[in-house]
C-alpha cells in the first residue's frame, strides 16, 4: 500500500495522485506539484489515503509544498495574464486567417508554458501562429485542439434542467453516450430534446441507462402474446417501464377488453430486447453521438 493525495487542477477535472511525503496535507488545501506540463497549482480533493501500488502510474511524483500566500498571489497574476494572452492570440489568429475558435488560454504556475485551447472542424496548420506567439510571450507555446464537449466543460453553462452543466460542476471524465440509451428510456428522439449545450447527446442519459436496461429486460415486447396466472392469453398493448405494469388486450369471446397487470403476474418467454432504430432516425441522430469517452483537459 502507498500513501497518496488526490489533486485537481480544474473544477470537476480529473484527479491525479501525488506522494505527500512528510507533509501534513488536509482536504481542500492548495498545493504546488510537478506535472508533465511543469510546476502546477492544484487543490487537494482526496486527503492522505492508502491505495494499492498497482492503482498508480509510476513513478509517483511528490508534492513540492503546500501553497503559500505568495503562491496564491502568483495564481491571481497568472489569471490576469491569461486574459491578455487570450486577446493577443485572437488577434494573431485573425492576422493569419486561421479557421479556428479560441476557447481558453492557460499559464502553468511557473509560467514555463502557455497553453491555448481551440476547436476547429478539421486539422489546422498553426506552425506560423506558434512562432508568432512565442516571439510575443517569450515562453513555450502549446496549441491544443479539443472537442466540443471539452469546450463546453471549460466555458460552462446551464442545462435544460435549469442547473449548472454536469461536466462543469462534478463530471470529471466523459463517458460514451449512445442513441441506444435514449431509445431504451423511451425518450423523444428529437435532437433538440436529447442533445446538450455542446450539441452532443446529454451526458445524463448515462446515469439511468443500466437501470432502464434491467427494467426493460423484465418486460414483454409490445405485440407479444402473454398469459395470466389463470391461463388467459392476450396481446401486449403497452408497458410502463418504471411501474413495471403491462396493459394487455384480453379476448373475452364476444368482445376485447383492456386489462392492466403487474409484470410478475404474467408469463412470457423472457428474451433480451434489441433496440432498433429506423434509417431516418439513424441519419438524423448520427451527428449527436459522441464516441470520445476521455477528456483532453488536465
Amino acid at each position: 500500500m502507498i500513501k497518496v493525495v488526490g489533486v485537481r487542477f480544474r473544477t470537476a477535472g480529473k484527479i491525479y495522485y501525488f506522494d505527500p511525503e512528510q507533509l501534513e496535507i488536509e482536504l481542500n488545501d492548495h498545493v504546488i506539484v510537478e506535472t508533465a506540463r511543469g510546476v502546477e497549482y492544484g487543490q487537494v480533493v482526496i486527503a492522505n489515503k492508502l491505495i494499492e501500488e498497482e492503482a498508480i502510474v509510476s513513478p509517483l511524483k511528490p508534492v513540492m509544498r503546500i501553497a503559500t500566500e505568495k503562491d496564491e498571489e502568483q495564481v491571481l497574476k497568472n489569471r490576469e495574464k491569461e486574459k491578455d494572452a487570450f486577446k493577443i492570440c485572437l488577434e494573431k489568429i485573425a492576422k493569419h486567417g486561421l479557421e479556428m475558435k479560441l476557447v481558453d488560454a492557460e499559464y502553468t504556475f511557473d509560467n514555463n508554458k502557455l497553453l491555448f485551447y481551440f476547436t476547429a472542424d478539421g486539422r489546422i496548420d498553426f506552425r506560423e501562429l506558434v512562432k508568432d506567439l512565442a516571439s510575443v510571450f517569450r515562453t513555450r507555446i502549446e496549441l491544443r485542439q479539443i472537442g466540443v464537449r471539452d469546450e463546453t466543460k471549460i466555458l460552462g453553462g446551464i442545462g435544460i434542467c435549469g442547473r449548472e452543466l454536469c461536466c462543469k460542476s462534478f463530471l470529471s471524465e466523459f463517458a460514451p453516450v449512445s442513441i441506444k440509451m435514449a431509445k431504451e428510456q423511451s425518450l423523444s428522439l428529437n435532437p433538440t430534446k436529447i442533445s446538450g449545450v455542446c450539441g452532443r447527446l446529454m451526458c445524463c442519459l448515462k446515469n439511468e441507462a443500466e437501470t432502464y436496461e434491467y427494467l426493460n429486460s423484465r418486460l414483454p415486447a409490445v405485440g407479444e402474446i402473454v398469459s395470466t396466472r389463470d391461463g388467459r392469453k392476450g396481446e401486449v398493448s403497452s408497458v410502463s417501464v418504471l411501474k413495471q405494469l403491462v396493459k394487455v388486450v384480453m379476448d373475452n369471446g364476444d368482445e376485447k377488453e383492456m386489462e392492466e397487470f403487474p409484470v410478475s403476474e404474467l408469463k412470457f418467454k423472457a428474451k433480451k430486447k434489441k433496440v432498433k432504430l429506423t434509417a431516418e432516425e439513424i441519419k438524423e441522430l448520427a451527428a449527436l453521438e459522441d464516441k470520445e469517452g476521455t477528456s483532453k483537459l488536465q
